[in-house]
């Protein structure tokens, strides 16, 4: 059982879901996601819920080998790129409240439309970037 209650900021710590269903609150430093490896035997079997705040298309593509990603629209409006079958499949989500499941190892990319607040819930053990979905 966690005793540390809260409350606690998306911002400042975030939180792990052990694979035994155990919460972990874990502050935000500047190796928060090195120490997820480290500390978490890999993140093998874990999930991250963390909050983020978009104004620009992100740089790269990510992707998610060990889990679906589910990402609910706090608020704002922003397209999710998903790479299925050699092209892109643009999600529009742009009601506060509405989520999206990315499919365990899709290549995936976002670009907003107006400042976007996303809450993330991510299976990140193994997660990979790159520049591109065929790099």
């Amino acid at each position: 059982m966690n005793n540390n209650i809260g409350p606690h900021d998306l911002e400042t710590a975030r939180y792990i879901v052990a694979p035994n269903g155990d919460g972990i609150v874990k502050a935000v430093t500047d190796m928060f996601y090195p120490e997820l490896d480290s500390d978490f035997d890999g993140f093998k079997g874990h999930n991250l819920v963390q909050k983020h705040c978009f104004t620009e298309a992100w740089p790269g593509w990510e992707m998610h080998p060990h889990g679906d990603e589910m990402v609910l629209l706090l608020s704002g409006d922003i397209d999710f790129v998903l790479w299925q079958q050699d092209q892109e499949t643009v999600v529009r989500i742009s009601e506060p409240g509405n989520y999206l499941v990315v499919p365990r190892g899709t290549w995936h990319t976002a670009r907003p439309h107006a400042p976007t607040e996303l809450l993330f819930v991510t299976p990140g053990e193994g997660t990979r970037n790159a520049a591109s979905p065929t790099a």
